[in-house]
């Protein structure tokens, strides 16, 4: 092989070697952000149970609804229901409310007013399955009310008391339809007689002399014209009950939260946006590459030129 072939093998050759080491950094493109092992809604099973540990009324059930109570459920054993596949970082937050009321019933119930809340937060050994017989549930237990009340089983942790802050959401109410807690699963009624804060004291009503006349002077019951009677417009009344929902959303970070230090103080270098190769050293032999080529080519050029 003569010598300005053997040049032009290395210029194909140095060229080849270019192309093949140049790929990898151009493939390189920004990683897919696909999110995998997101949590799903779940199902939560319940019932209620008496103060000596037996279950009173319906076992394991995911009924929702407005129920009368024939017993105050004052603490209810929650779940997650059988095959459901649930990530190892989910959680449920699952929350009983007990409130006051002005009626036995949604209908009658009015102005309402919290008086305790509990809540649990279920993950994967909550979920139902074969060792069911030995293992202990998480509960929620709330007082029991002595009067009209209303008591709230739903799948979130906000206490709604009708406070404006965080973690906190406006007080069910029947005439203006404020169908809260939000992600109800079930909801019972009850009570016998009115909730009182306590009866006040009557006040004596002030007597007048009998030789004092009347202060305003009495007119004939037949010379007063009749009053127009008028009927304040009722408030609209719902068709239904509130909905209720046995599926319950995971619990949601209230924060982002807090970036991890990284070494390059906090810029992500460029073999974290969508390759584990070292491009800075594949960048580098490119160059060298680039140069090694362009000298052989520079050669058979000047090679040609002097034969």
């Amino acid at each position: 092989m003569s010598r300005s072939q053997h040049l032009r093998s290395l210029s194909a050759l140095a060229a080849t070697a270019f192309v093949a080491a140049a790929a990898p950094v151009l493939a390189a493109g920004p990683a897919s952000a696909a999110e995998t092992g997101a949590c799903q809604s779940a199902t939560v099973q319940y019932r209620i149970v008496g103060a000596d540990g037996n279950v009173v009324g319906a076992d394991w059930t995911s009924q929702g609804g407005f129920l009368q109570w024939d017993t105050v459920p004052g603490t209810v054993q929650v779940r997650l229901a059988p095959d459901q596949s649930v990530g190892e970082s989910c959680k449920y937050p699952v929350s009983l409310a007990e409130y006051t009321t002005e009626g036995s019933n949604w209908y009658t119930s009015g102005h309402q007013t919290m008086v305790d809340k509990a809540t649990v937060y279920l993950t994967a050994k909550d979920v139902a399955g074969a060792q069911d017989a030995t293992h202990t549930w998480q509960q929620l237990k709330v007082k029991s009310p002595d009067c009209y009340g209303q008591i709230d089983l739903y799948g979130d942790d906000v206490t709604y008391d009708g406070g404006t802050g965080e973690g906190h959401g406006p007080l069910p109410y029947q005439p203006d339809n404020i169908t809260t807690p939000y992600h109800l699963i079930a909801a019972w009624n009850g009570g016998d007689k009115e909730c009182t804060t306590g009866t006040p004291s009557p006040t004596p009503t002030p007597t007048q002399p009998a030789s004092a006349p009347p202060a305003t002077p009495s007119t004939p019951a037949d010379s007063t014209p009749p009053a127009e009677e008028s009927t304040p417009p009722a408030s609209p009344k719902p068709s239904t009950t509130p909905p209720t929902s046995a599926h319950v959303p995971p619990l949601q970070p209230s924060s982002s939260p807090t970036p991890k230090a990284t070494p390059n103080g906090g810029n992500q270098p460029l073999a974290e946006t969508g390759s584990n190769a070292p491009v800075g050293l594949i960048a580098g032999g490119a160059a060298l590459v680039i140069a090694l080529g362009g000298g052989a080519v520079y050669m058979a050029g000047r090679t040609r030129r002097s034969s």
